[in-house]
């Protein structure tokens, strides 16, 4: 029997290759418990993969307070990219969004009835905190700030923040408006990845506006050079919170606090989640982006197979020394069926330590695959019966 007769009498299951097994002994993989924190919730996460190192409540929506701007910059940031808003277009200050410089808000102190240059505006709302400004480009971007409420909604179901409800652009609030440590780590995540040309705003430590001063909430800009973001929180209800953000050598952290008893103490809370997560996690990158991991079956197509490589580098983050321990293993699609183009998933490779899964990426096809001819593919029919 050839070598095309052999394959496609197999029968069609899901084929699973370890890559880079290991074989010696090695010690065992623990990890130092997390620091004791006094909080409502929180989580550290690392930027890279996704992971979680540590969490407590994390899903439990409550208050986020100013935290909830971040949503709201976010959206913003996005309208820029996308062309729909220019730095320099003006929006205009309505009474409504007017703040009237009660002790009782965060404002960017906008004068009546004028207007600022979205640019401004972003900077008042993550730097400055403002209330007014964030109501301004609600306004301007939604026409009103509950049917801006409803874009925050929709783009916090488009990126998978499963326990969160936005009643307002500002934080101020209700008993409706929620959001939980997890879902503020993801909204983290997605403006440090798709707000790269604005995300350096996070880290300005103050900003002038009307003749006006103000400075940076977040103290670990003040203290802690490898911090670069992102937003503060206060009110009576939900305490004091802080989502942040520290890159060092090459490993970026995200952290969420909430519920603390003070400015200092959440400060101090973000910090010793960071140092414990860099002190005890690494990434690693064990594939490169278009190594071929192995080559995946196709049926009816013009060729038998076609290489599966990572689009990205594989990355994953693992206890810190354990680097060479690590398995890949690959599963491809039983039923990858042509034509398909270039880049289609075909399978995908898990990264393991210690027999605990650390990370996972598809794996997609090298090149294009057309359909096979019509007497190809029906001796490949003929071949399949024999399986």
């Amino acid at each position: 029997m050839n070598a095309r007769l052999r394959w496609f009498a197999q029968p069609l299951t899901a084929l699973t290759l370890a890559v880079g097994l290991v074989a010696a002994a090695h010690a065992a993989v623990t990890v130092a418990p997390p620091p004791p924190l006094t909080n409502k919730a929180y989580i550290v996460m690392d930027f890279d993969s996704g992971r979680v190192l540590a969490e407590s409540n994390a899903d439990q929506p409550l208050p986020p307070a100013s935290m909830t701007k971040m949503m709201t910059s976010y959206i913003v940031e996005q309208a820029l990219k996308s062309g729909r808003l220019k730095p320099t277009d003006p929006v205009h200050v309505s009474e409504y969004a007017w703040c009237r410089g009660t002790s009782a808000e965060s404002c960017m102190y906008l004068p009546l009835n004028s207007s600022a240059s979205v640019i401004d505006m972003l900077r008042g709302i993550i730097i400055q905190s403002g209330n007014d400004a964030s109501k301004a480009v609600a306004e301007h971007l939604a026409g009103n700030e509950p049917a801006f409420a409803t874009l925050m909604n929709n783009e916090a179901q488009r990126l998978g923040m499963k326990n969160s409800h936005f009643m307002n652009a500002t934080g101020l609030p209700d008993p409706a408006h929620k959001a939980s440590a997890r879902d503020l780590a993801t909204l983290a995540r997605a403006i440090i990845r798709d707000s790269s040309e604005y995300y350096s705003i996070y880290a300005e430590k103050d900003f002038t506006f009307n003749g006006i001063k103000q400075g940076n909430r977040n103290a670990l800009l003040y203290t802690d050079p490898t911090v670069d973001g992102l937003k503060t929180g206060h009110t009576e209800e939900a305490g004091y919170c802080l989502t942040a953000s520290s890159k060092r050598n090459g490993q970026r952290l995200i952290s969420v606090v909430m519920g603390t008893s003070s400015m200092q103490d959440r400060a101090d809370q973000t910090r010793a989640l960071f140092n414990w997560g860099f002190a005890n996690y690494e990434n690693v990158k064990p594939v490169a982006a278009g190594t071929v991991m192995a080559e995946a079956p196709v049926r009816f197509g013009k060729v038998d197979t076609v290489k599966a490589v990572p689009a990205q580098d594989v990355t994953a983050t693992i206890p810190r020394g354990h680097a060479a321990e690590i398995k890949s293993t690959v599963t491809l699609n039983p039923d990858l069926t042509a034509p398909f183009a270039k880049g289609a998933v075909v399978g995908k490779v898990v990264i393991t330590l210690d027999g605990q899964v650390q990370g996972e990426q598809a794996l997609v096809a090298q090149d294009a695959v057309e359909e096979a001819g019509f007497f190809r593919k029906l001796w490949q029919r003929i071949l399949s019966w024999f399986k």
